[in-house]
């Protein structure tokens, strides 16, 4: 297979580079960066220099693939038309260049659970309810799959939820590092309920998703099937670094104003931070939870990790990178 990865140098995409190479496939990486697309060479990637709204690079990139992995995207953002211009555009200019290579390849797109809106207790989404994302980034996202729907493509969406596994910078790690302090906060009361994956399992999801016609045209939640809280996510990284912990709730009216101060400043500072007031809005819900049975069903494919065992390989993976 000769595949298409955008976002090679981030984090699921670095994941996702290294277990194609392990499979044999020949690999194409989207780079900003020459220097940071450096270590995809040892995964005998091709690089090809330039971003979402690079034409020229994207003609160059998808042409002759046979599956084009879309996994870039701002999670970041300073407005809603930043988030869009990343997002819904980008994602865009990357059909387009597809469907002009004249290969017709599948195209995958790593979208977020943000864009299928907060779930209700015990009820795990499936891909298939309207949508309904609280947050600008939920809205871009679910307008990028909006792009991928409406294109001539053979298309797969997948939802991924919360995301954890070595190299992860944004998500997990602050929640070890603050569990080494002995008190970690959680926005409520602890008790909303949340999927996760393991990156490794979430490459594996999205090679599996790049082969066979029960996936096409079709929306997908991949996770671990185990619905985990967030206070339980906190013991049990607390487990994993043999640490106690005392969790601290933060009540919404608190959580908001917090919110509202780091986004600010960072606006002040013409920084992009996910710590602002709109993000109050996914961090305030009762559930976050996804149903990876259709995607199974479909594939064959399951999470080899649950939480636990997961939690064990990243923290020894930080704890040899110096990162803890």
């Amino acid at each position: 297979m000769r595949a298409l990865v955008t976002g090679a140098t981030g984090f699921v995409g670095g994941h996702l580079v290294e277990a194609l190479h392990r499979g044999g496939h020949e690999v194409t990486a989207l780079v900003r960066n020459p220097a940071r697309g450096l270590p995809l060479l040892r995964s005998a990637a091709t690089l090809v220099q330039g971003d979402l709204h690079s034409r020229p690079a994207l003609e160059a990139a998808t042409r002759g693939q046979d599956v084009v992995f879309h996994v870039a995207g701002a999670v970041a953002a300073r407005s809603e038309a930043e988030y869009m211009h990343a997002n819904r555009d980008g994602t865009a200019n990357v059909v387009a260049a597809a469907e002009a290579s004249g290969a017709n390849p599948r195209f995958v797109l790593v979208s977020s659970g943000a864009a299928g809106g907060p779930t209700a207790p015990g009820h795990p989404a499936t891909g298939t309810e309207p949508a309904h994302p609280v947050t600008r980034y939920g809205r871009s996202k679910l307008a990028s799959e909006e792009i991928v729907r409406a294109s001539s493509l053979p298309w797969v969406v997948l939802r991924p939820p919360t995301i954890y596994g070595p190299r992860d910078r944004d998500n997990l790690i602050k929640v070890f590092r603050m569990v080494r302090s002995g008190i970690a906060p959680v926005f409520g009361d602890g008790s909303m309920e949340v999927s996760a994956i393991f990156a490794p399992d979430l490459a594996d999801a999205l090679i599996a998703a790049a082969a066979g016609d029960a996936v096409l045209h079709r929306t997908f939640y991949v996770n671990h099937p185990e619905t985990l809280t967030a206070a339980g996510m906190v013991r049990a990284i607390a487990a994993a670094m043999g640490r106690r912990v005392r969790t601290v709730g933060i009540p919404e009216w608190l959580g908001r104003a917090i919110l509202h101060v780091t986004g600010g400043a960072a606006a002040l500072a013409g920084r992009a931070t996910i710590l602002n007031a709109d993000k109050a809005n996914e961090f305030f819900q009762a559930g976050w939870t996804g149903d990876p049975g259709p995607f199974t069903a479909a594939t064959g494919w399951s999470a080899a990790h649950d939480f636990r065992a997961g939690l064990a390989l990243t923290y020894d993976w930080y704890r040899v990178a110096g990162w803890l």
